[in-house]
């Protein structure tokens, strides 16, 4: 089932790209995040402006972290109207392949200044192992 709010805001966009002649894309991925890679684990950022953190799910399976939640609309004082509304609200859900499992019940998650920061470490046994060489 198609989303209506969703559709008209990707014709929206569609038509800004047309009459602006700019090379916008035509979707966004949301929420926009940053990923760093260390030897022992994965940190995300997600930005995250005007989202109650109450209102935010993470989730971990295998190596694939999921974000999902839902951003409130930003209410309207009687005889308003919006003159440009570019910012998205409604249920949004982003899904990132991580390099290698994760230790799910390790996984940190912090809340600050609109950016959501993700700390995932590694898992013990996805982590690579020294073998000694044995000599006869």
């Amino acid at each position: 089932m198609t989303d209506p709010l969703r559709e008209m805001q990707r014709l929206q966009r569609e038509m800004n790209r047309v009459f602006t002649g700019l090379e916008q894309p035509l979707s966004q991925e949301v929420p926009l995040v940053n990923a760093w890679v260390g030897e022992g684990d994965v940190v995300v950022t997600a930005e995250l402006p005007g989202v109650d953190p109450a209102k935010v799910d993470i989730s971990v399976v295998g190596n694939t972290l999921t974000i999902s939640g839902t951003r409130d609309a930003d209410p309207l004082k009687e005889g308003e109207s919006y003159h440009r509304q570019e910012r998205h609200y409604g249920r949004f859900s982003r899904s990132l392949q991580l390099p290698f499992h994760v230790e799910a019940g390790k996984v940190e998650a912090r809340y600050e200044r609109g950016v959501l920061r993700i700390t995932l470490p590694r898992a013990e046994a996805d982590k690579p192992r020294k073998i000694a060489v044995q000599v006869q």
